[in-house]
């Protein structure tokens, strides 16, 4: 019998050694692109930030200046696209801190109108969905770009609002604050992403045993307090996904920013934008681009940690 056992399992490592060797090659192709459009360009940035630009002369010795610059402080006022900053801060550490404001701002206006539609979808539809779901990703059909033009002529200095406006005698002249500032960015950002947010946040509703909810109902509880002890914890999940998966792309986003923020909408990426080309100093952009992406990076991972901790400590008192 040891010996059959032996030689059973002699037979078996070969066809697990083939299994495991075709398993590799189904990844193959994933890891590769992985490594040639993800990892080997992370590298070349983080080698670029260590080197000097000098008008076309690209100085490869390291050197920590970039990093330097990044956080230099200024004791006058420095023009930076159209903006002068009086304070004694560096631009960059102004713009990143700007851009994570509006994008958080925006993040949080995506989640509050795309939870009632989400829900509404899951608990209130009842025939046809799929017509509905279909209906949402309507925007999708179009250009990102065609979406932030739309935007644009709609609070433009001509645009639909202030025609509205002044056809309907509330205005005398077209109001000029509605375009080319960081309100004009958030609500073209809002609109731009909310169908994202609306899909992940319909999928976790959706799962959602509907017999716990009538389990409360019959214990007593309110509409409301259904909603806040069973729905919305059970569909946290998909709300935090969702709101991570608009606010890490939202921070560094250029086009928006470029198209309707004008100078007083500045964000991080029109910086980046910048940098790499009309500055031509792709160090320094590089080394703004790292330091936003561990930004951002430590500020997902402490709103995972504050998410995961809250869970704990809610177990513990349930």
């Amino acid at each position: 019998m040891s010996s059959a056992t032996t030689n059973g399992v002699a037979l078996r490592d070969p066809a697990r050694r083939r299994e495991a060797f075709a398993g590799f090659w189904l990844i193959t192709p994933a890891l590769v692109v992985m490594v040639s459009m993800l990892a080997l360009p992370m590298v070349a940035l983080v080698v670029l930030s260590f080197w000097t630009q000098d008008g076309f002369t690209l100085d490869t010795t390291f050197t920590l200046d970039n990093y330097r610059r990044l956080f230099a402080t200024s004791e006058r006022g420095v023009a930076w696209m159209g903006m002068t900053f009086y304070l004694e801060y560096p631009v960059p550490a102004i713009l990143m801190i700007k851009s994570l404001v509006m994008s958080l701002t925006a993040t949080v206006a995506v989640v509050l109108m795309a939870y009632p539609m989400a829900y509404f979808l899951a608990f209130r539809v009842k025939r046809n969905k799929a017509v509905w779901i279909i209906l949402l990703t309507i925007p999708f059909w179009t250009s990102y770009l065609l979406r932030v033009f739309s935007w644009k002529v709609v609070l433009g200095f001509n645009g639909a609002i202030n025609s509205g406006l002044i056809s309907l005698g509330i205005i005398d002249k077209p109001l000029e604050f509605l375009l080319y500032n960081p309100a004009a960015v958030m609500i073209t950002l809002s609109h731009a992403w909310v169908t994202f947010v609306v899909l992940p946040i319909y999928v976790s509703l959706e799962k959602i045993d509907r017999s716990m909810l009538e389990a409360a109902a019959d214990l007593g509880d309110s509409r409301w307090r259904r909603f806040r002890r069973i729905t919305l914890p059970l569909s946290m999940p998909g709300t935090i996904a969702a709101a991570l998966m608009v606010f890490i792309p939202t921070v560094g986003d250029y086009v928006t920013p470029q198209l309707v923020g004008g100078t007083g909408g500045t964000m991080i990426g029109s910086l980046v934008q910048q940098l790499f080309t009309k500055q031509n100093d792709a160090p320094m952009g590089a080394a703004v681009s790292l330091v936003m992406m561990l930004v951002i990076a430590l500020l997902v991972l402490l709103f995972l940690t504050l998410v995961g901790y809250w869970k704990m400590r809610a177990r513990r008192q349930g």
